[in-house]
């Protein structure tokens, strides 16, 4: 096997590496990266979401990937359930580390989420980012085109128009790989993965369903969301939103 992805296995295994920034005594990135200054939106206590009761078994068998929703929306408060099912933080350590309801290499958590509101009760349609260490909302982009040209930057999927919303998870390469140096780039797909079951499962347990979306054009989906592509990226994305009636 030749190529690229033959190259980047073999440049980020252990024998390539060299010393770590965390092993240099270099002093570590933020927790939580900030993307964007607008205003704040208070999310509701996940737990009075009302999860119905799904237990865990029935989740993962009836998980599908969902790609058609009802015109129904999701509550503040289920938003508020989703955002703490992938990426909620249960204990913080200042300046050190965060333990969250995912995994992640190191407990790095290496992603920032940001939220395509569509259809969220007491939301303003757009775009906001998720700041996991107080459990709030931060406004990044009302542009009234910017779901259709995320659509059209995902390859024309359009469920990212017609959920209610979409996720979109945003790689801080540095607050990986000042533990982990280049082979953190594997690290931060793996913790994708963990993070978008999550999703899936929790969206199952309200009676939604998700859609997990890995064909993008990189550098077009990183312009829209104003990262640089480089240290800031987007990994991956997934729709979700309420079941249509059968």
């Amino acid at each position: 096997m030749d190529g690229i992805g033959r190259e980047f296995l073999e440049k980020t295994e252990y024998r390539h590496l060299s010393p770590s920034e965390q092993e240099r005594g270099l002093p570590q990135p933020p927790l939580q990266a900030t993307l964007g200054e607008g205003g704040a939106v208070e999310l509701p206590d996940p737990n009075g979401s009302g999860d119905g009761g799904m237990n865990l078994k029935d989740a993962i068998e009836v998980r599908r990937s969902l790609r058609e929703y009802s015109e129904d929306p999701f509550s503040l408060i289920e938003l508020s359930y989703l955002l703490w099912s992938t990426q909620g933080v249960q204990r913080a350590i200042p300046d050190r580390a965060t333990f969250r309801t995912v995994p992640s290499a190191g407990a790095r958590h290496a992603f920032e989420t940001v939220v395509l509101a569509n259809r969220v009760d007491g939301l303003e349609p757009a775009a906001y980012q998720y700041a996991a260490l107080e459990h709030r909302l931060i406004r990044l982009d009302d542009s009234p085109d910017l779901a259709p040209r995320l659509v059209e930057a995902c390859l024309g999927q359009e469920m990212i128009a017609k959920s209610a919303a979409t996720f979109v998870w945003v790689a801080e390469r540095h607050r990986m790989a000042w533990r982990y140096g280049e082979r953190g780039f594997r690290y931060l797909f793996l913790d994708a993965g963990h993070v978008c079951q999550n999703l899936y499962l929790a969206a199952e347990s309200i009676g939604s369903g998700a859609c997990a979306i890995g064909a993008f054009d990189d550098r077009t989906v990183n312009e829209l969301l104003r990262l640089d592509g480089i240290e800031r990226f987007v990994v991956y994305l997934a729709s979700v939103g309420k079941r249509a009636a059968d």
